[in-house]
């Protein structure tokens, strides 16, 4: 028997979190299964194991507070709560046309 998952926010939020790296803020990423001794030595995380269980998972800490539980936060929050401003494209600027029987179009 051979299960598979495959979990494209899984591959989104490592793909937000390598931009933040880039950004220069320093993430640290860690996993129940694989590394349950950083779970243990953080008692914001043992506290929200107890009181919720594991349903509190993916829970996000900034600066040594919970910021987001139970929900991985899109990649503009992350940014704001790392302290970065997100350009977006500006607007595309409408083009007009030449005139057209003396008036001016735009499209």
């Amino acid at each position: 028997m051979t299960i598979q998952i495959f979990d494209p926010e899984l591959a989104r939020v490592s793909a937000d979190l390598e931009w933040l790296r880039g950004q220069g803020v320093t993430v640290d990423r860690f996993n129940l299964s694989q590394e349950p001794g950083a779970f243990a030595g953080a008692p914001l995380v043992q506290q929200a194991l107890q009181q919720r269980g594991v349903e509190c998972l993916p829970l996000v800490l900034v600066d040594g507070r919970v910021v987001a539980e139970g929900t991985y936060p899109a990649r503009e929050t992350l940014a704001a709560l790392a302290g970065i401003v997100v350009q977006k494209p500006a607007a595309a600027a409408k083009v007009c046309c030449p005139k057209v029987e003396g008036e001016k179009k735009c499209c």
